[in-house]
């Protein structure tokens, strides 16, 4: 793929998640991502059994640049200011007030630098009752009602990936692309801010707009039941998903698939209302069924049948299929220590082309006395 932000040079001071999501979102599409880290140790999410190159830190650090600086010190500030002064976006995610003091806060740089994107990234926002409470991707995964969906009550505990860290990111990035949108047409830059708090509520849409429009607080099992969501243990030991959402002919398909042609005219199986009242009993009904036979025999049926379904697959699965090969979805790079450097290809594609070239997450300091244009 054509780098499309081959002209777009970026500073990320980005610790943990947020921030260097942002800037490897932005790095994936071609811009030139220069990292600056804290001499000697670095981001903090590189510390990983007495190394500083945690699997963490590379999940959102590929295609950047490292330098290690310490704004406080002028010296450092001096190098810095110099590469501010042609930057065109600058990703920071401390906490309020912490920008200031390693003078880095975005009246200074806009100052220095008045066609610059500063990308403020944080947990609660800049100013209110919570600006200075800390937030890590479960305080903001509850605090916007998203975790809630998240949880068995039966069994309440924390599962998943850290999902408000990278959507936080994600979005932030939307937001210096707009910016820069923007500026191509006014010549200013411009301040954006998001907090992770507003991007998790953002995300969490459905959950309010049901709330909203129909005045239903939904809980965990909400979608899955009006999606005719479902997962089964096969004979194997391997587990089976479908989606079998509104159209009945998925049904009819796997009433078919499962030997049983009739099942449809069982009551909770006999429309789509009642197989949404009825998800535990339809769950019952079916589960011994998929019990009995082995996923690979369940899939060919199902693919015979065009019922939605796919194997819950695990990492090492998931890019070993036929699609996934085809797609070209893991790539690899050369690595200095490590050797080689694998990872999961960016996912858009430009005029049918796609990304297959990838630079391994940096070392602390890799790039230090580079030039940078």
């Amino acid at each position: 793929m054509a780098s499309i932000l081959s002209d777009v040079k970026v500073l990320e001071m980005g610790t943990f998640i947020t921030g260097p999501a942002c800037g490897m979102f932005l790095a994936d599409m071609g811009a030139d991502v220069i990292k600056i880290e804290r001499p000697d140790s670095g981001d903090p999410f590189r510390a990983f059994k007495g190394e500083l190159y945690s699997p963490h830190f590379q999940t959102y650090n590929r295609n950047k640049r490292s330098i290690e600086l310490d704004t406080r010190q002028q010296k450092d500030l001096e190098y810095f200011d110099e590469l501010i002064k042609d930057a065109d976006v600058f990703i920071e995610n401390f906490r309020p007030g912490v920008a200031k003091k390693l003078n880095i806060d975005a009246e200074r740089l806009r100052a220095i630098n008045p066609k610059l994107i500063y990308c403020s990234i944080s947990g609660f926002g800049s100013d209110g009752p919570d600006a200075m409470k800390p937030a890590f991707d479960t305080v903001a995964q509850a605090a916007t009602g998203f975790l809630r969906l998240l949880l068995n009550p039966k069994n309440p505990r924390v599962v998943g990936p850290a999902i408000a860290d990278a959507i936080t990111g994600f979005y932030a990035s939307q937001g210096a692309l707009a910016a820069l949108y923007s500026r191509e047409k006014t010549g200013q830059g411009k301040l954006v801010e998001i907090s992770m708090f507003e991007a998790m509520s953002h995300f969490n849409l459905d959950d309010f707009t049901h709330y909203f429009s129909a005045g239903q607080i939904m809980g965990p099992e909400s979608r899955p039941n009006v999606s005719q969501s479902y997962v089964f243990e096969c004979q194997d030991a391997e587990w089976i998903a479908l989606h079998m959402s509104s159209p009945e002919k998925f049904w009819s398909g796997l009433a078919n698939a499962v030997g049983e042609p009739d099942m449809l005219s069982r009551p909770e199986f006999s429309s789509r209302e009642s197989r949404i009242d009825n998800y535990d009993k339809v769950l019952a009904h079916l589960k011994p069924i998929f019990l009995s036979k082995p996923l690979e025999y369940w899939c060919n049926r199902l693919i015979e049948i065009e019922v939605p379904h796919s194997p819950v697959y695990n990492s090492k699965d998931a890019l070993e299929t036929p699609q996934a090969k085809h797609m070209q979805m893991l790539v690899e790079a050369p690595h200095p220590v490590l050797g080689k450097y694998k990872t999961v290809r960016p996912p858009l594609r430009f005029d049918g082309e796609i990304t297959t070239s990838v630079t391994a997450p940096p070392l602390l300091g890799e790039h230090n006395g580079e030039r940078f244009r």
